[in-house]
């Protein structure tokens, strides 16, 4: 049985016995009293044992010690319902808090679903069950269907449907086939796979990712650590004014009790307990390091999740963040050929090449090569492939090649990328032009910053000035750097830091492999595509699972909702707690007000700071 169940029966059994107390009338006060102790010893008496074991270790001024003197106190005087009914309502707002609490953990290590239990391994042709922390680098492992992938790997054999859900939060199954990488935490859906281990247990992907989980909730933000300070001064002020209210008015007072004064005095203690903002504010960050990690964006502490929603600068990375990083045909210019002849006579002669380049010929070209149909293939560095297809001499390559030829150069307009020209028995056919290819949702993860009111979108590319022009336009960016080496691009992110205002936070995002020196200089790092990568998850404050821009987007916007539930939460809670606080020294209110006050005001904070944890707000 859980906690919260046991306090839940808890609650209902003391709640039951104190109904019987209050509603039927028992002439014997004695009977009376008992029923009362009974109830507040069932509903209070983890509390009370809480406080005196916190006492002990020197922890005095907590809500447990609050809570334990003020009812205790309310016995003293007589008045047994409104002791019981605080330390019950009490109960109540605390199975509240551990619900939410619960329900936001349950968010976060959701991931930790993704712990492969075992691992497969070929020994001497068996297949042995073993531990992942027993496995090898260069070990072969087989994973069958259903099975997690226990330890980062490369395929040997088979091909599969991977889902990567757990890591990245995306529901599309991944295709996977002999050579391609595996990371652990996937699950293996269809076919089985033979894999070759690349790294060990405690060094892959899922280890790196628990770590990064079970670590993000130590690092607290500004807003939890003021009211962390806040706690510690605010809770042994209020006992000592309640002591000086207890003792002073009755002596100097004419006709003054100690009996009134006293109530007050526990009244204020009960109504000083700083629960709703201790519980609240935490659990609004937790919340929402919860709601980023199950849209596939690992925040690796609440003082990061602050800091994004005060992003006034957000600079990228071109290659790997903005674009693919993958070479692809972008445009065919033939002349006297068609597009098809000159895109397949050049896909023939660049075949027998493992330059990213030529594969990006033989990807677009899309079909089989038959290698009958080449001979004489030369290489010849730094200029390009010359080869004989069908009977004809092609030549494929840069500028160089053409003029090697003795050809006129060809009137390339407006080509932004690697051009490939092509001649065919000395004559000029025409040219290709292959760039990297610019993500998907990269524009439209542009325009969603500005309308989350990004003051400037820039971007940084060792890339040539007209390629960062023409990407930095299509993309709508404020501003572009090109033809930056790694150090000039931490020189850069320098300069625009002293550009910001004083509170503006200035964001870089980069692939988290080149770029591991900016990203740890800005003032949060966000790795794009973090998976598997070492330095990603290491240099980054924020990691994004996928490859996905438009994530940066969602947790701004998490973060934003985030903090505006912490300020309303702040706000709140004070507002009623020191309102309260005045009504009780002055008699006006009485220990239900102080319930309310506490518990009451615990309550809505808490179901104010779940609301947080509603991803679909955010999509």
């Amino acid at each position: 049985m859980d906690t919260n169940m046991k306090r839940l029966i808890r609650i209902i059994i003391g709640a039951a016995i104190f109904a019987i107390a209050v509603a039927v009338e028992i002439n014997n006060e004695a009977i009376e009293f008992g029923l009362f102790l009974v109830s507040f010893l069932i509903v209070g008496g983890d509390i009370i044992t809480k406080a005196f074991k916190n006492i002990l270790r020197g922890q005095v001024f907590d809500e447990n010690f609050l809570m334990s003197i003020a009812t205790i106190g309310a016995f003293i005087i007589g008045e047994y319902p409104e002791g019981v009914a605080v330390m019950l309502f009490y109960q109540v707002g605390e199975l509240f808090q551990s619900y939410a609490v619960d329900k936001s953990r349950k968010s976060i290590t959701s991931l930790m679903d993704i712990r492969p239990d075992y691992a497969n391994i070929q020994r001497n042709g068996k297949i042995e069950k073993v531990d992942p922390d027993e496995v090898q680098v260069g070990d072969i492992i087989v994973i069958r269907a259903g099975e997690k992938i226990p330890l980062d790997s490369v395929i040997l054999e088979g091909n599969s449907m991977l889902d990567t859900s757990a890591l990245t939060g995306e529901s599309v199954p991944r295709e996977v086939n002999v050579g391609d990488g595996l990371l652990s935490g996937c699950i293996n859906i269809n076919g089985m796979l033979v894999a070759k281990v690349t790294k060990q247990f405690g060094e892959s992907t899922v280890s790196k990712i628990l770590d990064l989980v079970e670590n993000a909730v130590s690092k607290k933000s500004a807003s939890e650590n003021f009211i962390t300070k806040f706690a510690r001064y605010y809770t042994p002020v209020v006992v000592i004014v309640a002591a000086i209210l207890a003792i002073v008015p009755p002596l100097i007072i004419p006709n003054a009790t100690f009996s009134d004064w006293v109530y007050r005095a526990l009244t204020f203690l009960v109504i000083s307990c700083p629960c709703a903002l201790v519980v609240s504010v935490p659990l609004s960050f937790f919340g929402g390091i919860g709601a980023a990690s199950r849209v596939g964006v690992l925040v690796k502490g609440s003082n990061h999740l602050e800091a994004l929603a005060q992003a006034e600068t957000v600079v990228f990375d071109k290659t790997g963040t903005l674009t693919k990083g993958v070479f692809k045909v972008q445009e065919i210019h033939p002349q006297g050929i068609s597009n098809e002849e000159l895109l397949e006579i050049t896909a023939y002669a660049e075949s027998y090449s493992n330059h990213p380049i030529s594969l990006s010929l033989k990807e677009a070209y899309g079909k089989e090569i038959d290698n009958l149909r080449i001979s004489n293939v030369e290489e010849i560095a730094g200029h390009g492939v010359i080869a004989v297809v069908d009977g004809k001499q092609v030549a494929a390559g840069n500028i160089k090649m053409v003029r090697k030829l003795g050809l006129p150069e060809a009137d390339v307009i407006d080509a932004i990328g690697t051009i490939v020209h092509v001649i065919i028995d000395n004559q000029y056919r025409g040219y290709i032009v292959i760039a990297d290819e610019i993500k998907e949702d990269s524009a439209s993860a542009i325009h969603a910053l500005k309308k989350a009111r990004v003051k400037q979108t820039i971007m940084l590319t060792g890339d040539a000035k007209a390629i960062g022009e023409k990407v930095a336009k299509q993309l709508g960016l404020d501003k572009v750097y090109t033809e930056l080496l790694p150090a000039n691009k931490v020189e850069k992110v320098e300069e625009l830091l002293d550009k910001k205002s004083e509170k503006g936070k200035l964001v870089f995002v980069g692939d988290g492999i080149n770029d591991a020196p900016v990203l740890a200089r800005a003032d949060l790092g966000i790795a794009m595509g973090g998976l598997g990568s070492d330095a990603a998850i290491e240099a980054a404050d924020i990691v994004i699972m996928t490859d996905e821009p438009s994530k940066i987007s969602t947790a701004m916007q998490i973060s934003k909702k985030t903090l505006n539930v912490v300020r309303q939460n702040i706000i709140f809670s004070l507002a009623v707690k020191f309102l309260v606080l005045i009504l009780g020294a002055f008699g006006i209110a009485s220990m239900w007000a102080a319930v309310f006050a506490d518990v009451g005001v615990s309550v809505i904070a808490i179901l104010n700071a779940i609301r947080v944890l509603n991803v679909k707000q955010y999509q």
